[in-house]
Order: structure tokens, then C-alpha cells, then sequence
């Protein structure tokens, strides 16, 4: 019998979503899947240039009414944004927390894989243990095939990359005006190691070092600045100003000395216990 995790997560907070949706500029329709998400929603984080938005939930359920909308409502066809995507609703990964474990967060991926493409026609690609999201964005459509659903992208909606991983901090490092993109895709290559995933991106009129920190409590927000501070350094630039997108647990805020918070973007109402604490 498969277990199901719905009225687990119903009672209590053990998996946190982050879903990442191909829109980040029409506000009217930002609320609208605001609603949706009801009061499982922790965070939303949304950019006009990257025309994508970074959902933060609790549990199973509200990702579904979510997604639901986005590919009601979205068309990749139209899209325009600075972040690379397979789709409407491009990743969508499952974290455990508290005394959740991976194998609940594996379990959750592979329930709303297959009802992602029994209920909405659109296939996915599973990422987790033994894959990475890189590996999907590299070898997608190729030698990749979708794990569930069709073969072909669906044809407004593409493909969603769906994930079972532990914690990661999303984070931008914003470069000084006037840097060309081919400074920070360089400084991007230089910092990236095992616990930093990074892009140079051209995000408007400016550039941005884009990074995942996926060994949050060995490599946090101000050892990635660390290093990006390095290398701006040796090539003549400097950061303009950091930006966290989303939430980052306690335990990586209280790493990090109270005086670098405001410079790194971060403060005791951006962490997942606070929000879930004002939600209780």
C-alpha cells in the first residue's frame, strides 16, 4: 500500500516547498496565486527581471492548488525572463523538516509527480538523491527523459523539474553598475565549488552573481559573500548589495555575527521557524 503524506502534513509541519513559478511581474496574478496558496504560504519572493517568482510553503497540499493555476493561467511560450526554466512552474522541490526524513520528502516528490501528470497532462523530471537540478537543466529532452508523463513537453506548460533535497539558501550577489556580464560569469565559474551552485546572470541593466548554497551550515551567506568579495577583488569590481530570496532556517542565521545581517540581507523575521511561528 503506498503511504500518503496529506493528513500527515495536514497536522504537522514536516515538509517545506519551494516552489519556483515563470512569472514575476504581473502583480494582479501574483495574488491571485497568493490566495491559493491560504495560510500554507511562508514566503513569496518575486523578481520583474527574472519574470519568476520563489514560492515558500508547508506541507502537500496547497502546491497543488498552486500549480494547478500556474499552468491554467501561464504560457511558456510568452515567457521572457533572465533565469533559466523548463516551465510554467519550473522546479519544485520537497524538504524535510523537524522530524521529517528524505525518504518522506522522496515519497511526497513521487505523489505529486504522478498527479502532476495524471491530473495535468505535464511530465516531470525527478531530481534528489543521485541527481542533481543541474543535471536535469544539462541533459533534459536529451538523454534525459521525463519520469512520469509524456515524452514531450506539454504545450504551454513544458516540463517541471521536481526534487526531494535537504535545506539550500537561495542568494544573489548584485554587482556594482557598470559590470559586464562577462565579469560575473567568470567570477560565478571561480567561486563555484561543491557547496556553491552559481550563475553569472544579466538581470536588467545590471549583473548579478546568482548562487545556491546547498551546504547551508558548512557554506552560508557570508561565506559565499566571502568569496565573491574575493574574486571582485582581483578583477576590479565590487557587490553592490546581497539579496536573499526566500527563507533561511535559524540555525544558519545564528552562524553569522548580528552585524553583517542588514549588509547579507537577513534578519530574524526572514528564517522558517519565525513565519511559522506567526502562523500558529
Amino acid at each position: 500500500m503506498r503511504r500518503t503524506y496529506h493528513s500527515v502534513c495536514q497536522s504537522e509541519f514536516v515538509l517545506e516547498c519551494v516552489v519556483n513559478i515563470s512569472e514575476g511581474s504581473d502583480r494582479r496574478l501574483l495574488n491571485v496565486f497568493d490566495e491559493a496558496c491560504g495560510d500554507a504560504l511562508l514566503d513569496r519572493h518575486s523578481d520583474r527581471d527574472h519574470n519568476r517568482s520563489v514560492y515558500t510553503l508547508f506541507g502537500t497540499e496547497a502546491v497543488r492548488s498552486l500549480v494547478r493555476l500556474a499552468v491554467e493561467r501561464l504560457d511558456l511560450n510568452r515567457h521572457d525572463g533572465a533565469h533559466p526554466r523548463l516551465g510554467v512552474v519550473d522546479v519544485v522541490p520537497f524538504v524535510p523538516l523537524e522530524s521529517s526524513s528524505m525518504e518522506d520528502a522522496i515519497a511526497a516528490r513521487d505523489d505529486f509527480a504522478r498527479w502532476l501528470a495524471d491530473d495535468l497532462a505535464v511530465p516531470s523530471f525527478l531530481y534528489g538523491p543521485g541527481r542533481t537540478l543541474p543535471d536535469i537543466r544539462r541533459h533534459a529532452w536529451t538523454s534525459y527523459r521525463p519520469d512520469f508523463g509524456s515524452h514531450h513537453p506539454h504545450p504551454t506548460a513544458g516540463a517541471v523539474c521536481v526534487g526531494a533535497r535537504e535545506q539550500l539558501v537561495a542568494y544573489n550577489c548584485w554587482l556594482e553598475r557598470g559590470t559586464d556580464i562577462r565579469v560575473a560569469r567568470d567570477i560565478a565559474s571561480r567561486v563555484r565549488q561543491p557547496g556553491i551552485r552559481s550563475l553569472g546572470l544579466q538581470v536588467g541593466d545590471r549583473v548579478q552573481v546568482s548562487m545556491n548554497l546547498v551546504a547551508p551550515f558548512s557554506i552560508g551567506p557570508h561565506d559565499a559573500v566571502r568569496a565573491v568579495e574575493d574574486v571582485c577583488r582581483e578583477v576590479g569590481t565590487r557587490i553592490g548589495h546581497n539579496e536573499l530570496v526566500g527563507l533561511v532556517s535559524e540555525r544558519v542565521l545564528r552562524e553569522i555575527p548580528r552585524h553583517e545581517w542588514t549588509w547579507l540581507d537577513l534578519s530574524e523575521d526572514r528564517t522558517i521557524e519565525n513565519r511559522m511561528a506567526k502562523r500558529r
